[in-house]
């Protein structure tokens, strides 16, 4: 019997989850553990799945249990072969009730604190049956989560060309940055700022080495000034909006951020020219995956929210 057959006749699903489920605890007996069931059935599954396609599939060893170079080729294969069943099961969930479903996001924790959070509001409206999973982390966390088929697709601002080539990258709208006051800021009645009168204020930055405080450190650097006295240094978005609310601290923010999903109110954008290139945000996607019909409504209401964006100089 051909291997093909001996596949498509003998191989078990369930046998195939439990090799997953035992590399992903590392042992046996965890897995045992973790699927309610017994060790010798873990045990069984194992040796059936060995027999089925002829190699050893994992190593023991005193700290547990690895794969082989066999059992991580099947593994890759077994991932996309569940995400293709997953896939399947929502497509028909959707063909009987096109209202329900759901959506695995990722994103940075701004774009999911504005736009994204925009976008769901407005989708959840339209389909209240449809339920969104999203998670936040930088890019390169993200991409790990998209191409282990964790998530269906990444809202990120994209900092030059992908370079895995396993990702698309679908444009949506461009990003400015500007510095933002509270509402009782004295700023905020000013109608003309240079970035010279902001040095000495208190400021609200992320630490060293993020994507804001490069811009600002270009900022004042192409102005041919210092970088500016920090007051507050954190990387949280909703404490540096917080500060920024009672109106004694100035902040760098990208644009998008304190448009959505509604405009805020305690928080003002000042007069001050950035000299500094924009931004593209997008949407990521793995190559040659197909998405789902509730993805796909997910997307065509990100191009149409993005739409007036991708229209603003």
């Amino acid at each position: 019997m051909r291997m093909s057959d001996r596949i498509g006749r003998r191989m078990k699903l369930h046998d195939l989850h439990v090799l997953m489920a035992v590399v992903q605890a590392g042992s046996m007996n965890k897995a045992a553990t973790l699927l309610n069931t017994g060790q010798s059935a873990i045990s069984r599954s194992i040796a059936e799945l060995e027999q089925t396609v002829g190699v050893r599939l994992v190593d023991r060893n005193p700290q547990g249990v690895e794969p082989t170079q066999y059992g991580r080729a099947l593994l890759d294969g077994g991932a996309a072969a569940f995400d293709d069943l997953r896939r399947a099961v929502k497509t028909i969930e959707f063909l009987a009730d096109p209202t329900a479903g759901e959506v695995r996001i990722g994103s940075s924790a701004l774009l999911a604190a504005s736009f994204v959070s925009a976008l769901v509001d407005r989708l959840s409206q339209r389909y209240p049956g449809i339920v969104f999973h999203l998670v936040t982390g930088h890019v390169e966390a993200l991409h790990r989560e998209l191409t282990g088929r964790n998530v269906d697709l990444l809202i990120v601002r994209r900092f030059g060309p992908i370079a895995d080539e396993r990702l698309d990258f679908e444009f949506l709208f461009d990003d400015s940055f500007v510095v933002a006051a509270g509402a009782q800021n004295p700023w905020v009645r000013r109608r003309k700022i240079e970035l010279s009168d902001l040095v000495n204020e208190s400021w609200v930055l992320p630490p060293p080495g993020s994507v804001i405080a490069s811009v600002v450190m270009e900022a004042f650097r192409a102005k041919g000034l210092d970088y500016p006295r920090t007051t507050v240094v954190t990387e949280s978005s909703e404490v540096r909006t917080s500060l920024l609310a009672t109106g004694r601290y100035v902040a760098i923010f990208p644009a998008s951020a304190l448009r959505f999903p509604t405009r805020r109110s305690e928080i003002k954008v000042l007069p001050v020219k950035l000299p500094m290139a924009r931004l593209p945000n997008g949407i990521v996607t793995l190559k040659n995956r197909a998405l789902g019909p509730v993805v796909q409504l997910f997307i065509d209401c990100a191009r149409e929210i993005a739409k007036p964006l991708a229209k603003r100089k």
